[in-house]
């Protein structure tokens, strides 16, 4: 067994391990067309119900401007709608549509596929220290 790692030598070699899975997991989408941007939103909304704009701005990071065009990208597509709020007319809710559902599932079926492929590939032993790992992980992300 090796010794531990500092944490700036770990950092160095995690981060692009995980930027490197991450991006590979993000390939694996039904629509190609769609912007990664678009794509979390359209799984936030599908896990979350309908959201207002500024929730979803709050939620990636990104001014209401640039959010409103990623709401549009996916109302135009028919992957979401828009309705007024049933309590405050001036209140928008952005849902996901029948379409955009199933392009959320379909995305989420090739992600699972695909890391199931790599997995069933390792040894027991890694899997093992994987499944700590996801929990460290985490830990790490909701901190």
């Amino acid at each position: 067994m090796s010794e531990a790692s500092s944490p700036g030598e770990l950092s160095a070699e995690l981060r692009p391990a995980i930027l490197r899975v991450s991006r590979r997991l993000r390939a694996e989408k039904a629509d190609d067309e769609l912007s990664d941007s678009q794509s979390a939103i359209l799984g936030y909304v599908y896990n979350r119900g309908p959201s207002t704009p500024g929730t979803l701005a709050a939620f990636e990071r990104v001014t209401p401007p640039s959010m409103n065009r990623t709401i549009n990208a996916l109302v135009e597509a028919g992957y979401a709608d828009r309705a007024p709020s049933a309590d405050d007319g001036r209140k928008v809710f952005i849902s996901v549509t029948e379409s955009g559902a199933a392009l959320v599932r379909e995305t989420r079926r090739r992600r699972d596929a695909w890391l199931y492929q790599r997995l069933a590939e390792l040894s027991t032993d890694d899997r093992v220290t994987l499944e700590r790992a996801a929990i460290i992980l985490r830990q790490i992300a909701d901190s």
